[in-house]
């Protein structure tokens, strides 16, 4: 039995594969986002989000300080877990890239609607504000002079698959149990 088979201490072989990957980015709908402040401490906050052509689209209002600091340093990351989706929990991803910050109406008012209009599809029956969302008010409240439009780009990606670890462990498990049967 190989160490990689009885610790956890490289976790590499537990990767998510791709398509699982794409199938989380596009079911999660909400992720964490992280930023550094102006001390270089890391924070972050859990917000919705929208996917599109490989990139991550989230909104914020000026005043909050994610926008702040992203308009000082670009530099960011988005983490998404399975948790509460149909994949079930245990699949992560994070992923190291740079926000960039759009304020134009044309691009607010695009992003708005797919933010909306993913919320409305949502399969959280838990969530009492997505039940009978009006997509047009929706949009509308969103609309405001002070709201901008958040665009995240990938460039580095740690995906990690809980049922490959799950999958790895009653291997291993078995395998020890057999050892010890025979000593």
């Amino acid at each position: 039995m190989s160490d990689q088979n009885t610790n956890y201490d490289d976790v590499k072989q537990y990767r998510l594969d791709p398509e699982r990957e794409q199938e989380l980015v596009n079911t999660a709908g909400e992720c964490v986002f992280c930023w550094a402040n102006k001390a270089g401490h890391p924070l972050g906050v859990i917000t919705a989000y929208v996917p599109v052509d490989g990139k991550i689209w989230m909104t914020a209002t000026r005043e909050r300080v994610r926008v702040k600091a992203i308009a000082r340093d670009g530099r960011s990351s988005v983490v998404m877990t399975s948790k509460g989706t149909a994949m079930g929990g245990g699949k992560t991803v994070t992923y190291k890239g740079h926000t960039v910050i759009h304020d134009d109406q044309e691009t607010k008012l695009w992003m708005y609607n797919l933010l909306a209009q993913g919320m409305a599809m949502s399969q959280d029956d838990g969530n009492a504000f997505t039940k009978g969302l009006n997509l047009d008010l929706f949009v509308k409240f969103l609309d405001t002079p002070e709201r901008v439009a958040l665009e995240f780009t990938p460039e580095m990606s740690i995906p990690f698959d809980g049922d490959k670890m799950a999958a790895g462990t009653a291997a291993a498990y078995a395998q020890f149990a057999a050892q010890e049967a025979e000593s």
